[in-house]
């Protein structure tokens, strides 16, 4: 099958088209700067801001892949509108004849945050100009993920750690080769097309859980205090301040940790007979791909 995957540079995208191109499907991978691409499948200049560059990026493809969002942007709720408008009409003209995306958890009836709204405008975008199969993930576990990034730099940086309300809120991470797993594996099957899944861990788990969890992994002993009177912007300065995230991307995320984000539907689990990892073991192997990470940057620098 012949596939496109938008955001085939970012966090997700790169591990879909390695998993897709391993799986034997024909890969495109859609990229700003085609000649610095590196990663599997073929590059193709596209941006979801220039409707023509998606035009010649959709030609012939029988479906695709929608895994970018601008939320590094203080408007990124207007780009990702105009950017899936865009992107939805392109594929629709392409006789795409299916969209995969992921999007985020949260309860419809919840007081979504900006970030999860956007995510849902974008699924609601898609689904009405191309059949699309939409996937819910909370929190994704892998190296290079900023929600992980925050809990792996505040486990290290902080041996006690005054900390947001959100802290307490309960979210189903998933583990990057899980998430994958099922990116990946509703690909041919007729069923999942116009279908929305949820897909997470076994287990819903608060932040800090997930915190305590890290520091026993990494032999760390730390001391967790929630502060309720930390505002969403005072707590997204102090993420900026202790982490390496960029303000407006902590501003957003932090307004989404305050929405319970957790899995109800557990269909996509049968439909491709795959059961995703704990989050001990999806935290493990994050700090494992980082540490390789680390040894080959460090053998590239000695070499």
């Amino acid at each position: 099958m012949k596939i496109l995957v938008t955001g085939a540079t970012g966090f997700v995208g790169r591990h879909v088209a390695a998993a897709l191109d391993a799986a034997g499907h024909d890969v495109t991978a859609m990229t700003r700067r085609p000649d610095q691409y590196r990663g599997s499948g073929a590059a193709v200049r596209g941006d979801i801001a220039d409707v023509g560059s998606l035009q010649s990026a959709l030609d012939g493809q029988d479906l695709a892949y929608y895994l970018v969002h601008s939320l590094a942007h203080a408007d990124f709720a207007e780009r990702d509108r105009v950017g899936a408008r865009a992107f939805g009409g392109a594929a629709a003209a392409a006789g795409v004849s299916q969209i995969v995306y992921l999007g985020g958890l949260g309860e419809d009836d919840d007081a979504l945050s900006p970030h999860l709204r956007s995510r849902r405008e974008v699924e609601r975008i898609l689904s009405d100009t191309v059949p699309t199969t939409a996937l819910r993930a909370g929190i994704v576990i892998g190296d290079g993920s900023i929600s992980w990034e925050i809990l792996r730099q505040l486990v290290e940086r902080l041996p006690a750690m005054v900390t947001p309300r959100w802290v307490q809120t309960r979210t189903q991470p998933i583990a990057l080769a899980d998430a994958v797993r099922f990116l990946v594996g509703v690909v041919g099957i007729d069923a999942a097309i116009g279908e929305t899944y949820e897909i997470g861990g076994p287990h819903a788990l608060s932040y800090r859980d997930m915190l305590v969890t890290v520091a026993e992994m990494t032999g760390r002993r730390r001391v967790i205090v929630p502060v309720p009177v930390l505002t969403p912007r005072l707590s997204s300065h102090w993420l900026r301040l202790v982490t390496d995230v960029d303000l407006t991307t902590a501003a957003a995320l932090v307004d989404s940790m305050t929405n319970e984000v957790v899995v109800h539907d557990h269909r996509i689990e049968e439909l491709v007979d795959h059961r995703p990892m704990d989050f001990p073991e999806a935290a493990a192997a994050a700090l494992a791909a980082r540490a390789r990470r680390l040894r080959g940057s460090a053998d590239a620098g000695s070499s």
